[in-house]
């Protein structure tokens, strides 16, 4: 299921995602149409005694407006302090276990929204991967040039899903296919959307949002800002 093998290799960031978005690994396609009401078709509306919202009523945020990947060219990497640095495509992340959760998504303007994720556990692929014991930090990157991270612990701890189903129906565009990020317990900044790139480091890392003032912790209900 890898198909990235080698040595331990530490890359400059920026360097990394200059090469993921120069070398073919994901193609950024024009939007296609999107039908709302097709979303009803096999959406789930109630999961975990909770009563999911539908999509078409969800809040949304974006960097940089949608980005379109094309599946057939999507690939995701996981590398820095790992032993054995991960290149999977969409079909490799479909392969591995999944869970399904349901998870509210909080944005800091407000608004929130029920809905069921399924995904990979993170840890699975962490654990594949092989993190150095001094990691503490995991990077998420997409194309738009965004970034976040969370603490290692926490997505131990909390089995943190990487997801690709919303409600039982694939991840649209717009939602952040191929994959995104449920940070569950964090602000909707740190769902990382259309993910191409994970990181492990040993040193804390402010995303897009951090950088601006936003707090790195993210926990629901104890929002701060922070001077950058």
């Amino acid at each position: 299921m890898s198909r990235g093998t080698g040595p331990l290799r530490i890359v400059p960031t920026l360097l990394i995602l200059a090469l993921i978005t120069s070398t073919g690994c994901i193609s950024i396609s024009e939007p296609p149409a999107i039908n709302e009401s097709a979303y009803m078709e096999g959406e789930a509306r109630y999961y975990e005694g909770v009563n999911l919202t539908p999509i078409a009523q969800q809040g949304n945020f974006m960097f940089n407006g949608t980005q379109f990947i094309d599946k057939d060219d999507y690939s995701i990497r996981v590398d820095g302090l790992v032993d054995k640095p991960l290149e999977l495509d969409y079909d490799d992340l479909l392969a591995y276990p999944n869970t399904s959760r349901a998870v509210r998504l909080n944005s800091v303007d407000g608004w929130s929204f029920d809905a069921k994720w399924t995904g990979v556990p993170l840890r699975i692929l962490l654990d594949e991967a092989g993190v150095n014991e001094s990691a503490k930090t995991v990077i998420f990157y997409a194309p738009d040039g965004y970034s976040t991270s969370l603490e290692l612990d926490y997505i131990l701890e909390n089995d943190i899903i990487l997801a690709y189903r919303l409600n039982d129906i694939t991840l649209p565009p717009e939602r952040g296919f191929p994959v995104q990020v449920v940070a569950e317990g964090k602000y909707g900044y740190k769902w990382a959307k259309w993910v191409v790139l994970i990181e492990v480091t040993d040193e804390p890392y402010r995303g897009y949002w951090e950088r601006r003032g936003y707090s790195n912790r993210a926990n629901v209900g104890e929002f701060e800002y922070e001077i950058p």
